[in-house]
């Protein structure tokens, strides 16, 4: 089963990524854990390039491409070998990001990125996404007072953001079935329950299915 954490910079993504994990290993299941943009040697070369503050001269073009060439690693490198070996894997961020930044947050046509999102994945979506929404500027301020490294796209407008927590929203509205909205504006310990709470019902679903 593949799963995917999505939201807006600051929602707690990480955080509940590698609390999830330690979950599923606690109760036994084979899990695996990975984040966008990284998880692999390459993608984390291509990380420190997107992610540098002295690269603010980046073209939203760029952006994309680059973002896409990280994935193309991961996935073939870690994500599709760990679902062939039977394995759960976890992902903070994954394509989805591509449509809610590079789409909304810059403009770009949703068409063509999805072309190009299915080509860099080879047509691997998500079986789960969980989307922790919370307001942009909450997300933000988060950051900030945790004292998290501040990257070049944290940097964006205040409205860029808010236009990607609103194009998560209407992702998610579109495939209900792949997608479950968590009020992320909670304290983590009662976002993290949430969150297991209703992956292993699907799981349990899953299986009832399969037998």
């Amino acid at each position: 089963m593949f799963i995917t954490l999505e939201g807006p910079d600051g929602s707690g993504k990480s955080t509940q990524t590698k609390w999830l994990l330690e979950q599923l290993k606690r109760d036994g299941f084979d899990a695996v854990f990975t984040r966008e943009p990284g998880g692999t040697e390459i993608s984390n070369q291509v990380r420190s390039i997107l992610m540098n503050m002295k690269n603010k001269s980046m073209f939203p073009r760029t952006e994309i491409l680059l973002f896409c060439s990280a994935r193309a690693q991961l996935v073939e490198q870690i994500i599709k070998p760990s679902l062939v070996e039977g394995k759960i894997v976890i992902s903070d961020r994954y394509a989805d990001s591509t449509l809610a930044y590079q789409g909304y947050g810059h403009g770009f046509d949703l068409k063509t990125l999805t072309d190009l999102l299915n080509f860099t994945t080879g047509n691997l979506w998500p079986d789960l996404t969980f989307l922790l929404d919370l307001p942009a500027e909450k997300g933000l301020q988060r950051r900030i007072s945790n004292r998290d490294e501040w990257n070049r796209m944290d940097d964006y407008q205040l409205e860029f953001h808010q236009r990607v927590r609103e194009g998560y929203l209407k992702l998610a509205a579109l495939q209900p079935d792949r997608w479950v909205v968590i009020d992320a504006d909670k304290e983590a310990v009662s976002v993290g329950a949430d969150i297991y709470r209703i992956l292993l019902e699907r799981l349990n679903s899953r299986s009832s299915q399969l037998s």
